[in-house]
């Protein structure tokens, strides 16, 4: 019981492509693990990735 660790998970998905956006959005977006759009991502739940998720919010939605 110790060793088990439940780790949150937040699953992403692009709803918006990311042409014309800025670079760093478009990298964001990436490093999310999105490519086309309606990919979705499953991610764990940590403050890096929320802060990732704020960043282009406007580009995906969480599931």
């Amino acid at each position: 019981m110790a060793n088990e660790q439940t780790t949150k998970t937040v699953k992403v998905q692009l709803v918006r492509s990311p042409i014309g956006t800025k670079e760093s959005h478009r990298a964001t977006v990436r490093g999310l693990g999105l490519r086309k759009v309606n990919s979705v991502s499953e991610l764990q739940d940590t403050p890096a990735v929320r802060g990732m998720i704020n960043k282009v919010d406007y580009l995906v939605k969480v599931l």
